[in-house]
């Protein structure tokens, strides 16, 4: 059993990947991620900032909603809780601590949790809030204390414990230094067990010091690429949105691996793009809703006995060539994980024709070896300095072949609110092999005369714009969401899209102007009309026109009967197999190529 065991453990994987393709998920998850939203409850946070701006709990709860409805979609086995402090009533497990209101506890987001968050929104948001929790003393110290009871009440391995402060208030207890004495243990306790505290400040009259409190509150960054304590608040709902979601999606490595450079240097792999898809189907029983595991065996065709993977083989090629698995296994095994320096060049030798599928980011990993970063960092300084590229061979796992990429270096680069926007390291760019390379007959064209040529470049200069991928989304994928949104929260209808995708014609057209009249002049005929379509010509009997019918294709016996012993008699098309039953006086009711295969074969047998 151990070994069925061991040979079905992965039996429900995921749908085959493309050729040469990795998974972007090749990585090992040992629990779940968990999030908490600490939330000031205040009176300050409910005042409307100026020109009727939205006040900073209502922009904090248009964040918590987007990290809901983000999670269902991405990742909804998570847990998310939501907990505000400062307030008037108290709701929390035996209602140890005052002033604390447990909205959420930490469990799975689902439709109900988004319909809670949206209630709590715009001015009906703030009256409800009002109502249910009201405004009252603050502590943070036993706000602390209880999302310290919300993780030790999960049963649930957690592989990931995160918890966010939002507020506008950089002295929550007024200078009350016993408040301030409690928090501050109360939140090393709470990083001492693995929670990693993070602080969302909002804007406020007269500016946020960090200094005063928050300080020795917010846990420290796990390593360089993550996001430190922010100086500046956040006063618009775009750059919190930003902050949290740089603190609240967790990097996962889809690899880690050596690099072998001279001396031992650790790196991991990530995913800089993954094309983003539909979710695929679940089925489910009919009778009750749940989700159905589906599990394959392999039984002996005569005595239905059940099969071991060892007692199975497998058949390859028209030679009958039996391997067992671990043959196959050993073929398939080139090199031994890594990343294998064989020499750098310059980047004008790197072409955009060499890009051949989406790049992986390279990062130092300090934990698996010390002083990788400090050798990476030396190698990233002067490969920028140099401009060179280094070629490597790349094996991301066993039984993988190898890759030739190019390590591009890439310098760091943070946005006016410090979020990083580009990370540091090295990008690798996979190479071409010499087969993958395609020489193309390109057809003769008469040459464009330069005043053509320079009308078009007006063209084109006016067409010019800044491209960010971040700003095209996919409108397939979004409607997809925005339907299952509406169903799961029972609206009336689904919210509409903007696609981006589509060219704006009006704009387009105000920008050129006459250019593309000039150079319609300049190109076309007089009387030329690109919009009208020509008339189909029909060709005469003397042209070779007509119902000229197709010659008949006979095959010789021998050549058919030989098709039959290699196993190659599907390769021939269904005219042929037609005709050769004609040929050979086979009478068939069917016209499907498998039909007429049994049929050609039967008679041959015979």
């Amino acid at each position: 059993m151990a070994e069925w065991n061991a040979f079905y453990q992965n039996e429900e994987a995921d749908e085959e990947q493309e050729e040469g393709e990795e998974s972007a998920v090749n990585y090992k998850v040992t629990g779940r991620d968990s999030l908490v939203f600490l939330v000031d409850a205040s009176k300050e946070m409910f005042i409307k900032g100026e020109d009727g701006e939205p006040s900073n709990f209502d922009i904090t709860m248009q964040c918590v909603r987007s990290v809901y409805t983000s999670k269902i979609i991405s990742s909804h086995r998570d847990l998310v809780a939501l907990v505000f402090y400062g307030t008037e009533k108290s709701k929390n497990p035996r209602n140890s601590f005052k002033h604390v209101y447990v909205y959420h506890d930490l469990d799975e987001p689902g439709a109900k949790r988004v319909q809670d968050v949206e209630a709590l929104r715009g001015e009906r948001g703030a009256r409800l809030a009002a109502d249910t929790m009201g405004s009252g003393e603050v502590s943070l110290g036993d706000a602390l204390w209880c999302c310290s009871n919300l993780y030790s009440d999960i049963k649930l391995r957690l592989s990931h414990k995160r918890l966010m402060i939002f507020t506008c208030m950089d002295q929550p207890h007024g200078g009350d230094s016993t408040k301030d004495r409690q928090a501050r243990t109360k939140a090393g306790d709470l990083k001492e067990t693995g929670v990693v505290i993070d602080l969302m400040h909002l804007m406020k009259p007269g500016g946020f010091d960090v200094s005063l409190f928050f300080c020795d509150i917010v846990s420290p960054p796990e390593d360089e690429s993550e996001l430190g304590l922010q100086v500046e608040p956040c006063g618009k709902l775009d750059d919190l949105q930003k902050r949290v979601q740089a603190k609240q999606q967790k990097k996962r490595a889809m690899a880690r691996l050596h690099t072998v450079i001279g001396m031992n240097v650790a790196v991991g792999v990530y995913a800089n793009a993954v094309t983003a898809r539909k979710p695929s189907a679940i089925r489910l029983y009919r009778e009750t809703n749940e989700p159905v595991h589906s599990k394959t065996r392999t039984f002996h065709t005569q005595t239905g006995s059940l099969l071991l993977p060892s007692e199975t083989r497998k058949v390859y090629g028209n030679r009958q060539i039996v391997m067992e698995k671990d043959e196959v296994d050993t073929i398939k095994k080139f090199y031994d994980p890594e990343i294998f320096l064989i020499g750098f060049k310059p980047m004008e030798k790197l072409k955009l024709h060499h890009h051949i599928r989406p790049s992986v980011l390279l990062y130092p990993e300090e934990q698996q070896v010390t002083g990788s970063s400090c050798v990476f960092a030396a190698l990233l300084k002067k490969c920028t300095e140099k401009k060179v590229f280094a070629v490597c061979r790349y094996t991301p796992r066993r039984n993988y072949p190898p890759r030739f990429v190019a390590l591009v270096p890439q310098r760091e680069e943070v946005d006016e609110s410090n979020v990083q926007v580009t990370p540091p390291g090295f990008n690798a760019i996979f190479l071409p092999f010499a087969d993958d390379i395609r020489k193309l007959d390109t057809p003769q064209f008469p040459t464009a005369s330069d005043v053509q040529v320079d009308k078009m470049k007006e063209i084109i200069t006016k067409m010019r714009f800044k491209y960010r991928s971040d700003a095209f989304e996919n409108p397939v994928i979004q409607q997809h969401y925005r339907n299952l949104e509406a169903l799961a929260l029972d609206m009336l209808a689904p919210e509409s899209i903007e696609d981006f995708i589509m060219p704006k014609v009006e704009q387009i057209d105000r920008r050129l102007g006459p250019l593309v009249d000039e150079f319609k002049e300049l190109v076309y005929p007089a009387s030329y009309n690109p919009d009208s379509k020509p008339a189909a010509k029909r060709k005469t009997a003397d042209a070779g026109g007509g119902d000229e019918k197709k010659p008949k294709v006979e095959i010789p016996e021998a050549e058919l009967r030989a098709h039959i012993k290699n196993g190659t008699l599907g390769k021939l098309t269904v005219p042929v197999l037609k005709e050769a039953c004609k040929q050979f006086g086979i009478r068939t009711t069917g016209t499907k190529k498998q039909e007429l295969m049994d049929a050609l074969i039967a008679q041959m047998a015979k």
